[in-house]
């Protein structure tokens, strides 16, 4: 198992895995389906070294994105010294093996190698069933928060309330309280 940073030929198989989880989602009945993205941000993530993929044996098993500022979901906890992880997307022949894991392990050692204390994400709409996935990843559930501003986000940001959630890797204390 490696985790490198996506290249930009590559594009075609994060997009691939979007759309597979969006189809899981709707499957799922899920609250909130991933929406198609804009090819233009994913590139400009690609070009910056913020889009990641997981691979065994070549074959990519997961894809995600960070930034280190998300101002409209965390509003004034952005000025904390953070990085952000979305769009987690599992290739489906690899699903249920505990990724989510190893991209929480990856992201501590990323996270203090950029001198960050915090690492969140969120998810959109009442997923019980994400919420304790996450829970059970470590992170810490902060609750469900109406977001001020979504004008700048993906679209499915405007159907729900965010769950906010975050592993403060300067405390002892993450055992995923609040879950």
């Amino acid at each position: 198992m490696k985790i490198e940073n996506v290249r930009l030929e590559e594009i075609d198989e994060i997009f691939r895995l979007y759309a597979v989880a969006s189809a899981y989602q709707k499957s799922k009945k899920t609250v909130v389906v991933w929406p198609e993205f804009d090819r233009g941000m994913v590139t400009n993530e690609i070009i910056e070294n913020r889009q990641f993929k997981l691979l065994i044996d070549d074959r990519f098993v997961c894809v995600w994105a960070i930034t280190f500022s998300d101002a409209q979901i965390w509003e004034k906890r952005n000025e904390d010294l953070a990085i952000y992880i979305h769009r987690i997307a599992t290739n489906p022949d690899f699903r249920g093996h505990d990724f989510v894991g190893a991209i929480v392990s990856w992201a501590k050692d990323f996270a203090k190698s950029h001198g960050k204390q915090y690492i969140r994400l969120d998810t959109i709409g009442d997923n019980t069933r994400l919420i304790d996935h996450y829970c059970k990843c470590g992170f810490n559930f902060l609750g469900m928060f109406e977001l001020a501003n979504v004008d700048e986000l993906p679209p499915h940001y405007k159907e729900g309330p965010a769950g906010l959630f975050e592993i403060d890797l300067n405390s002892d204390e993450n055992d995923a309280k609040n879950c």
